[in-house]
């Protein structure tokens, strides 16, 4: 298989991987591939051994898939850390031989608990490493003394820890009790204590995060346009919102991208007010007019 074929099919695998949302349609649309050539792949998983699940109309690779467990202890970086990686490399003068082995063996030098070791510091560590022996192992954790957001409630919780997002921020979890998948703040944990295996396993879904790192199940689309400052923090402070971004001309850019809230795009745009025009967004100008009155 020719490089630009062995590319288009792993990004195939990785939006079925984590795909709740997508049908064939929108699989050729997001990869600018036909149909014809959507269904040619997801034939070449299932003949691999992979299993094809559907959940109406959306098809996703079934976590229990043989080899699935192999792929996935290949790759220790979120997608934003991939991106954030793949554009410090391409950074790279192409002479430098070493360009193209860096490129291939970045993500299997590591394992989970010596990434760990990088990111994370101090009395977060420990309860990180549980976490990631958990995951490794399959067994349920308490996050015994977890600090609640909402309400500053302080309780233990039982979940079934099956993701981290980036830097070990946030552990996405199945929690029996509520019957969902849900994030949790790595810093919020007082204890994590390791208990019986999973028993929830084919419910564990990672939930829609939208380029502000907000989580939740709804989707909107925004559309901003932005100058150059808004651009500039935009690509440094949301590497992944970039792709997401098309040039206007005049040092004016487009941002179409959907967003689970509107609060991280809300924050966003209220500290660029001078630099951002809202474009067919009526609820994010909505949020924003209600945020100005609250606080003005």
């Amino acid at each position: 298989m020719d490089q630009p074929k062995l590319e288009r099919l792993l990004r195939l695998m990785k939006l079925l991987t984590a795909n709740t949302t997508y049908n064939v349609d929108q699989l050729a649309e997001r990869l600018d591939m036909s149909r014809r050539t959507i269904y040619r792949y997801i034939d070449t998983f299932r003949e691999a051994g992979f299993v094809i699940k559907k959940t109406g109309d959306c098809i996703r690779l079934d976590k229990e898939s043989p080899h699935f467990r192999d792929i996935s202890q290949l790759v220790h970086f979120t997608e934003e850390e991939a991106h954030i990686l793949k554009r410090a490399i391409e950074s790279i003068d192409d002479t430098n031989l070493l360009k193209q082995n860096l490129k291939k063996k970045l993500y299997s030098v590591y394992d989970n608990k010596t990434l760990a070791d990088t990111v994370v510091r101090g009395h977060n560590a420990s309860n990180i490493h549980r976490l990631i022996e958990a995951m490794e192992e399959h067994r349920e954790v308490v996050l015994c003394g977890y600090r609640s957001g909402h309400g500053g409630q302080v309780r233990d919780r039982r979940v079934e820890p099956f993701a981290f997002t980036t830097n070990y921020v946030e552990v996405w979890c199945y929690e029996p009790e509520s019957e969902t998948c849900k994030l949790f703040k790595t810093a919020r944990i007082g204890v994590v204590e390791i208990g019986g295996a999973w028993r929830w396993e084919e419910r564990h879904e990672e939930g829609f995060i939208d380029v502000f790192r907000m989580h939740g199940s709804h989707h909107t689309q925004v559309k901003l346009e932005l100058g150059i400052l808004a651009y500039n923090l935009l690509c440094e402070e949301y590497p992944l919102a970039e792709r997401d971004v098309e040039p206007l001309g005049g040092q004016r850019w487009m941002l179409r991208t959907e967003v689970a809230g509107m609060a991280g795009v809300g924050r966003f745009v209220v500290g660029l007010l001078d630099d951002v025009k809202i474009v067919d967004s009526p609820e994010l100008k909505a949020y924003i007019g209600e945020y100005l009155r609250k606080f003005s």
